[in-house]
């Protein structure tokens, strides 16, 4: 995937939380109830760790306060810095896509020209610091003058959001970047869609998962009488929510991406699964003319799905093939590194 640095950025400083979640709940239970825990790891040393942590511990609800708070604060920094991080690389990309500044999309234009202004009003404000007046009119006065000079985009003039990033926040701010309907892909998605109906049991909705997180955040952030205290498991629940939500964001920019440059021939799609067979993770796609090789990488693509995938192995006749160059229309089998389904189109990009 295109963006699958800053995805591992996410999942590194999510599994972060997760273990600080963990450790700190075997602390409380060994320190306010469950000797057991250290004993098993400590052996005889375990009752002087268990007298300095009785020593030096908050009260147990106050310990549980603080780790929920410190948890829903940095889920939502986490979450809101990708968004944020996704728009900005969509924005300093989209000249490349489109290198004639009057054939983007009308609404990124007038988003352009509106942060501009806004930028200008406030540029002396300390959180446009690292911006010039030069720096902020330049893009705008090569795209719109026509003067041959490559355009470029300020990302800072897309990102000028108030509000937390709710649905219906969220659908505008990329909405405005010329990226529609971000939230109905979201929520089609396949990690949100297994945590909504397996994880949760179909008792909330992602839109209700990402209300109840800013919500839990804004009363920690505020200094509100925290009455509610999630437990540790609902906290590393709220962990995978997160992951899951960067996770389904990335994949739509990238289909967006690959969309446009098929558009400019940039990339091209090859092909259509058209069976998968789950317990064996093969495929069979009915290829154009191509050359399809092991090793190959291609991006496969599908309503709510944007994988980058490896091709594992090529079948073609009941007979395995490193290399083939294929005709229209022809049925190969393949195996990837990921999980695939009916349906999905592959492309490659030049």
């Amino acid at each position: 995937m295109m963006f699958q640095e800053r995805l591992k950025t996410v999942q590194r400083n999510i599994s972060t939380v997760r273990s600080i979640i963990q450790v700190n709940e075997k602390l409380i239970r060994a320190a306010f109830g469950d000797k057991s825990i250290i004993t098993q790891e400590w052996g005889t040393e375990a009752d002087s760790i268990i007298a300095q942590l009785t020593q030096d511990a908050p009260e147990p609800r106050d310990w549980r306060i603080y780790d929920h708070c410190a948890v829903v604060t940095r889920l939502y920094a986490i979450y809101e810095r990708f968004v944020e991080d996704l728009i900005r690389e969509w924005i300093q990309v989209l000249p490349d896509l489109f290198p004639v500044y009057a054939d983007l999309e009308e609404i990124i234009c007038n988003t352009h020209r509106i942060g501009v202004a806004r930028l200008l009003l406030d540029i002396t404000k300390n959180r446009f610091g690292h911006l010039s007046v030069e720096e902020v009119i330049r893009g705008l006065f090569h795209g719109a003058s026509g003067t041959g000079e490559k355009y470029e985009l300020l990302p800072d003039a897309f990102l000028l959001h108030e509000q937390n990033l709710r649905k219906d926040t969220l659908d505008k701010l990329f909405a405005d970047a010329g990226i529609f309907n971000a939230w109905s892909w979201v929520k089609k998605h396949r990690k949100i869609k297994h945590f909504v109906e397996e994880v949760r049991g179909s008792e909330n909705t992602a839109e209700g998962e990402l209300n109840e997180l800013i919500d839990y955040r804004n009363d920690a952030a505020h200094g509100a009488f925290i009455d509610t205290i999630l437990s540790s498991n609902a906290l590393l629940e709220l962990c995978d929510f997160v992951e899951a939500l960067c996770q389904a964001l990335a994949e739509l920019v990238t289909c967006q991406i690959i969309k446009q440059q098929t558009s400019t021939g940039q990339a091209q799609e090859i092909g259509r699964i058209t069976e998968w067979f789950k317990n064996s993770q093969a495929a069979v796609a009915k290829v154009e003319e191509t050359t399809l090789s092991v090793g190959t990488r291609v991006f496969l693509m599908g309503e709510a799905y944007c994988q980058l995938a490896t091709i594992k192995s090529i079948r073609i006749n009941d007979a395995d093939q490193e290399s083939v160059q294929t005709i229209r229309g022809m049925e190969v089998g393949l195996k990837f590194d990921v999980e695939a389904r009916k349906k999905l189109r592959l492309y490659v990009v030049k």
